[in-house]
């Protein structure tokens, strides 16, 4: 699936946010944001209650032949009722996988979210370069200032390249300044 950018707009990937800004000011802030995260099917609620419900079928099934006089088939749903959990809980720790490119003003963010480690890299815009990693469909690397970071693990190889671009130009258009909401009172 592609990502959905605003009609009108020139971002492909990206979207606006609003988001407070910095303490003692006050002021919401927009900002450009990009997310990138998994494609997940399934959410780990949903998983979880498939998981229940297959514990509680292959239970069913081997009680009855428990019941029946073969005590092993029981003894082997439990050993394979958990492997099958372990499995789950694997998958559904990285469900949540992202990374978040936030550009304000002359700022970006790089939060990169793997399992439970979270990630922060912040740049400035001046001293921000934005290629690929290597080849063709490589990650983009984003570095400067003594710091590197590859982005685009979740995007499909073939649409990293317009990513980079994308993230280029708003970099290059990216305001001195951040821009201000008007104030709501």
């Amino acid at each position: 699936m592609l990502p959905s950018g605003a009609r009108g707009s020139p971002w492909f990937f990206g979207r606006w946010v609003t988001y407070d800004g910095p303490p003692g000011n006050g002021r919401p802030v927009q900002a450009l944001q990009w997310l990138l995260r998994r494609n997940c099917s399934i959410t780990p609620r949903q998983l979880g209650a498939v998981y229940g419900s297959l514990c509680l079928l292959s239970l069913a099934i081997s009680g009855f032949f428990f019941w029946q006089g073969a005590p092993y088939v029981m003894a082997f749903a439990a050993l394979e009722l958990s492997l099958v959990g372990v499995a789950l809980l694997v998958f559904a720790r990285h469900a949540g996988d992202r990374e978040t490119l936030t550009l304000a003003g002359r700022s970006l963010r790089v939060e990169q979210c793997f399992g439970h480690r979270v990630a922060c890299t912040d740049f400035t815009a001046e001293w921000l370069t934005v290629e690929p990693a290597g080849g063709q469909g490589s990650l983009v690397q984003l570095s400067g200032e003594g710091q590197t970071v590859r982005v685009g693990r979740f995007l499909r190889p073939e649409l990293r390249a317009a990513f980079a671009r994308e993230l280029r130009l708003a970099v290059r258009r990216a305001p001195t300044q951040p821009p201000h909401l008007p104030d709501p009172n």
